[in-house]
């Protein structure tokens, strides 16, 4: 469960990325958060998971307040941030160990685990491979099994089936409904607004900092009085002003 209170962040004291900022999302729940680029999602993410520090509000993680707890915060997610270039050094292996030894993962358990990712994204037969060397698409599957090793019970994912091959994306996809419906929290930023549609259980809509909208498809068609498609009224909601 992530928890949001009044939010804001502000860049050269007066620019306002994220302004006043109030989002639940429950456990057991694939919550989207959509937006155009530059519409406040990444600030929004990188303030959630203590990269960037709110000007004012409280943020908590499973009731733990990310600013006044970090590690017991930080202990209950798992984070695919928008870059999957990171530590292009380590092989595949070497990497997801890393993050089991973050972690705590027991050796034996953490094997199995790898195993199994490995297995579902189809990586098993580049893990011995500098991370240098992959893809995009092989470089974002790293990542996600990184931050799957341990399994969080939070997932946060900023735009995180770019780059994916069609089978990785449905199977990533696949595996945050079985996250969501074991009754834990997954929480995504998008612009795909196909994506958010078919597998959202609620979305915010965020457009210059502010949140539009938060509810189901039907709700925001309700609200808006319209049998538009999602896609529509996002457009206009975010083209106006």
């Amino acid at each position: 469960m992530i928890v949001l209170t009044q939010v804001t962040k502000s860049y050269n004291g007066s620019i306002k990325a994220v302004d006043n900022v109030n989002l639940t999302v429950e456990r057991g729940e694939i919550f989207g958060f959509l937006g155009p680029n530059g519409a406040g999602k990444t600030t929004t993410i990188k303030m959630i998971t203590g990269i960037t520090k709110a000007d004012h509000g409280t943020i908590t993680i499973n009731g733990k307040d990310i600013a006044k707890e970090p590690l017991e915060a930080k202990r209950q997610f798992g984070y695919v941030p928008d870059s999957p270039d990171l530590f292009l050094r380590l092989k595949g292996l070497e990497y997801v160990n890393f993050m089991a030894d973050m972690y705590d993962v027991p050796g034996n358990v953490r094997k199995e685990r790898i195993q199994k990712l490995a297995a579902r994204f189809d990586m098993t037969d580049v893990l011995a491979d500098p991370i240098l060397s992959y893809s995009h698409g092989m470089r974002q599957k790293i990542i996600i099994m990184g931050v799957l090793v341990h399994q969080p019970e939070v997932w946060i994912l900023d735009e995180p089936l770019t780059g994916l091959d069609p089978k990785s994306a449905f199977t990533l996809k696949e595996m945050m409904r079985e996250h969501a419906d074991s009754g834990r929290t997954v929480f995504f930023s998008t612009h795909v607004l196909e994506v958010a549609e078919k597998l959202c259980d609620r979305v915010a809509i965020i457009n210059k900092g502010v949140v539009l909208f938060c509810g189901t498809f039907a709700e925001m068609q309700e609200h808006f009085q319209s049998t538009e498609s999602l896609e529509r009224i996002f457009l206009e909601l975010t083209n106006h002003g």
